[in-house]
């Protein structure tokens, strides 16, 4: 799927989204959000995608919310203020929710909503020269999108509320050090790496892939006792999956399982 706000392509089996708003930093919009939802969707459902990348047109990832639009929601009544910013949730949601590993590339810069995306994606790669920033507070909002949940997840409290207080620039490399940001590469490179990393989880199980992103997603909040249960149900479940026939026979006898076989049938 194609349109003004989102272009698509396929790099073997990645499915690569490029948020399509290079004159405006890569703004979001309503139309990028549909579409984009709409494809992650579609990706679902399609057995030859078995990872995506996403990222921004031209040298900077997503500068947040388009503030030309922002403006007048003071202008809409609440109700209608809510259906708008389910746009932006409905997205993170599909991103969090996608069976396929979802990576985001980084060049430039996440700001606001598009920090959120960023950390949404199961995997980050970022540009040395990229900057992260929750800059709502500049412009006298609320963080949106997940992001207060997403960052809560690598930083104290205490570093939470100062980073969305102050609205200041974090580096790459402090967030590569806090954990959020997977790998760190020269500028320019960002989309290549991803592209890279994708097909390298694409040439792996994906039903085991996608029982594994179910078991990371949330586990810094549930218990042991809750964790380990998830852990066996999924366990059992793999266990008689022919992804773990192929994996196991392929150890044992010495040769590349050929899981992309898999999918083909």
């Amino acid at each position: 799927m194609t349109s003004d706000a989102l272009l698509t392509r396929r790099e073997g089996a990645v499915l690569v989204l490029v948020n399509n708003n290079p004159a405006a930093r890569n703004a979001l919009s309503a139309e990028f959000y549909t579409a984009a939802t709409q494809a992650l969707a579609d990706a679902e459902t399609d057995p030859t995608i078995g990872a995506v990348v996403l990222t921004g047109a031209g040298n900077f990832f997503c500068a947040g919310g388009n503030l030309n639009q922002l403006i007048t929601r003071r202008d809409m009544a609440p109700h209608e203020r809510r259906e708008r910013l389910e746009l932006l949730h409905g997205f993170v949601r599909r991103l969090r929710d996608s069976s396929k590993p979802v990576i985001a590339a980084v060049e430039g810069g996440a700001a606001g909503a598009g920090l959120s995306v960023a950390l949404a994606c199961d995997l980050l790669v970022s540009s040395r020269e990229a900057f992260f920033s929750a800059t709502y507070i500049k412009v006298g909002l609320t963080p949106d999108g997940g992001l207060t949940s997403f960052l809560a997840e690598f930083v104290s409290r205490q570093l939470l509320t100062e980073l969305c207080l102050t609205g200041e620039r974090v580096t790459a490399e402090r967030l590569h050090a806090l954990g959020a940001v997977n790998r760190l590469v020269d500028a320019g490179q960002a989309e290549a790496a991803a592209i890279a990393l994708g097909a390298q989880l694409a040439e792996g199980p994906a039903r085991a892939s996608a029982r594994i992103k179910a078991l990371c997603r949330g586990a810094h909040a549930r218990t042991l006792d809750e964790q380990l249960e998830l852990e066996a149900a999924s366990m059992v479940e793999s266990q008689g999956d022919d992804e773990a026939q192929e994996g196991i026979g392929a150890f044992l006898g010495k040769r590349k399982a050929d899981f992309a076989a898999l999918r083909r049938r």
